[in-house]
């Protein structure tokens, strides 16, 4: 089998390589890497090369192990950068100055460090729990906040972050905060414990919202069925109510007509009869008959002055003949249902016209005058 090649982070051996990005987070794995291989190495990136003041023909065992050393934490620094940022540091010629010029070049002079620690700082004191965000991606922003000012040099107390945690929680976590400050000390609480402590509420209020959303559904389901059931009767009551309307509307309808027809027979009637005038009410009396060939009351048909005179009898007996001839062809052409009534009036009035001619012919000649 072929061997396995070497990773960044696979071996202790190996310092963590830095290519340009991210310098905070490879200076402080690079400064666990030193103090863990050797702390003296450290101390000389950090503080200086390690003096030696006899000149090279007089070094002793103790000035050649510190100049043994001076090389091995510039041979290291130099091992862990890319191409690119060794000609950066190429040209120093002790650790300490690569360490710093690296420092420099990506933190900035002591001005852009503390406006850094600035801004780091005001994000610290605004920090706030996101909607919608659990516990372990809150903390990771809190982190990277105060990992960040730790290497700029800026650190915080244990209890203030924890206080600083509990007050950006939102309002719905009241109740666990209180719980959290009474049975502990948060001075000595660290933030470990109190991360894991809101992780297991988080669980449990999580569990929670699924039994209640799950009662919510069963309850939506049960108020749709009610509301089908509901829209189901008040369709039936709708139609029900639909077939009413329709049946009154056909009822009024069926009214209008047999109005409107019986009106129009009146009407019919009113036109034969146009001849005919109401008697006016200030000259006749009440109870007393008003005879229709003279319009005038007070008298019977044998006392009217008119029927004694010869002539108005034979040309009023001549006009009515002619009349009620054409009602008779009239009232034979015209339809059953409207000519009912009429031809009955006609009839009767042709029948007494008729019999009071035959009765004034055979009347003597002394009472026609």
């Amino acid at each position: 089998m072929p061997a396995q090649g070497h990773n960044e982070g696979q071996s202790v051996n190996r310092p963590p390589l830095f290519d340009g990005e991210d310098y905070t987070y490879w200076k402080t794995r690079m400064e666990y890497f030193l103090q863990g291989h050797d702390y003296q190495i450290w101390s000389i990136v950090e503080e200086g090369d390690l003096l030696v003041t006899n000149e090279k023909a007089q070094w002793t065992d103790d000035d050649r192990k510190k100049i043994s050393l001076n090389c091995k934490a510039k041979s290291i620094l130099c091992c862990a950068l890319s191409k690119k940022e060794f000609n950066r540091v190429s040209a120093c010629k002790f650790a300490m100055e690569m360490w710093e010029k690296l420092r420099i070049t990506y933190e900035g002079t002591n001005k852009v460090k503390e406006t850094r620690i600035d801004i780091l700082v005001a994000q610290y004191e605004r920090f706030q729990m996101q909607s919608g965000e659990s516990i372990t991606q809150m903390f990771s922003r809190f982190t990277d906040i105060t990992n960040g000012l730790a290497g700029l040099g800026k650190t915080y107390e244990m209890g203030d972050m924890v206080r600083k945690i509990l007050r950006s929680l939102p309002s719905s976590w009241t109740p666990k905060v209180i719980a959290i400050e009474e049975a502990n000390d948060l001075k000595r609480m660290s933030l470990e414990k109190l991360i894991g402590s809101l992780m297991a509420h988080e669980i449990n209020m999580e569990r929670l919202g699924e039994s209640s959303s799950r009662k919510k559904q069963s309850n939506a389901l049960k108020a749709d069925e009610n509301s089908l059931e509901e829209s189901l009767d008040n369709s039936e009551s709708s139609k029900d109510s639909e077939e009413d309307e329709e049946a009154m509307l056909s009822r009024r309808l069926q009214c209008i007509l047999a109005k409107k027809k019986m009106f129009q027979s009146g009407r019919r009637h009113f036109k034969r009869n146009k001849d005919f005038k109401k008697p006016d009410g200030k000259d006749q009396k009440k109870g007393e008959p008003i005879f229709y060939e003279c319009k005038k009351p007070g008298h019977i048909k044998v006392e009217c002055p008119k029927l004694k005179k010869p002539e108005f009898r034979k040309r009023e007996s001549s006009k009515k003949f002619k009349k009620y001839k054409k009602k008779a062809m009239a009232w034979e052409n015209s339809s059953d249902s409207d000519n009912e009534s009429s031809s009955c009036s006609d009839e009767d009035e042709a029948n007494l016209a008729f019999m009071a001619n035959t009765e004034d012919k055979k009347r003597p000649e002394g009472d026609r005058l």
